[in-house]
């Protein structure tokens, strides 16, 4: 296990972690500007395949965070980033928007409803019946079924809606197949964000806010592992499982003597 001092990288959640709905989490911006500033390689991880990096770059900048679109690290980049070492110039059947949609394309897939390599359902606040059954049939006909992270619901101002994983279980209902989820928790999803910034498990760290997906991900991709408070697991939640992570802190301000420590290091 890697202690605090020796971490060279770091991977975080989004939500929960640097921004609350549209607020930033105190301490976020010291702790992203901190690690621009020394040149620690970093990424921000989200399992959210709506939107581009760039969207959402742009979204954490209305929260007053500064995060280059290169350093945010999506479920629909991972996605394509998988299928392309999979299938290259493959094609796919998606249902899902802009985030996984752009990723597919610039990876080289083609879209297509004629006898495509994969069926990907990602994130979308539109799922259409029509879309659905098509992808039924086409997994049915040998199409593999591939969904970019497994959240059942995600969050609304009226209340939960239902998300990837929910619809993915209608179709796994419907066809007997199960889907290969990339995103969170597989981690899959951690190691192609190590191998997009050159780095090695032993000396990264995770920050998350989630017991069943941050960090128990980050437990099986050997990183070193921080649960924040600020976001969806308390400490009554971590008790309920078999695993712990290497530290518990009320929030990313906890952690910027950790990160000043680290840009010491690497500019003495």
């Amino acid at each position: 296990m890697a202690l605090r001092d020796d971490i060279e990288c770091w991977l975080t959640d989004m939500d929960g972690v640097l921004v609350h709905e549209n607020d930033a989490i105190p301490g976020a911006a010291e702790m992203l500007a901190g690690w621009e500033s020394a040149g620690i390689p970093y990424l921000v991880l989200t399992n959210n395949s709506i939107f581009t990096a760039r969207d959402l770059a742009a979204r954490l900048r209305t929260s007053g965070l500064h995060v280059p679109e290169e350093r945010i690290w999506t479920s629909a980049l991972a996605t394509a980033d998988f299928l392309k070492q999979q299938v290259p110039g493959g094609s796919a059947f998606v249902i899902g928007e802009a985030g996984i949609l752009t990723a597919l394309h610039d990876a080289g897939f083609v879209m297509t409803e004629t006898a495509p390599d994969f069926v990907v359902v990602g994130e979308t606040r539109t799922y259409s019946f029509e879309a659905i059954t098509r992808a039924i049939r086409l997994i049915n006909a040998g199409a593999r079924f591939i969904i970019t992270n497994p959240d059942t619901t995600g969050p609304s101002v009226d209340g939960p809606l239902p998300a990837t994983g929910a619809v993915a279980a209608l179709i796994t209902k419907a066809t007997g197949k199960e889907p290969y989820v990339v995103g969170k928790p597989n981690p899959m999803m951690f190691r192609s964000a190590l191998n997009k910034i050159g780095a090695h498990s032993k000396k990264t760290g995770m920050i998350g806010d989630r017991m069943d997906t941050d960090i128990v991900a980050g437990i099986e991709a050997g990183l070193h592992t921080v649960l924040v408070l600020t976001g969806i697991s308390d400490r009554a939640e971590v008790e309920k499982y078999p695993f712990r992570p290497d530290e518990i802190v009320d929030s990313v301000a906890d952690l910027l003597p950790a990160i000043t420590g680290t840009i010491r290091t690497v500019e003495g």
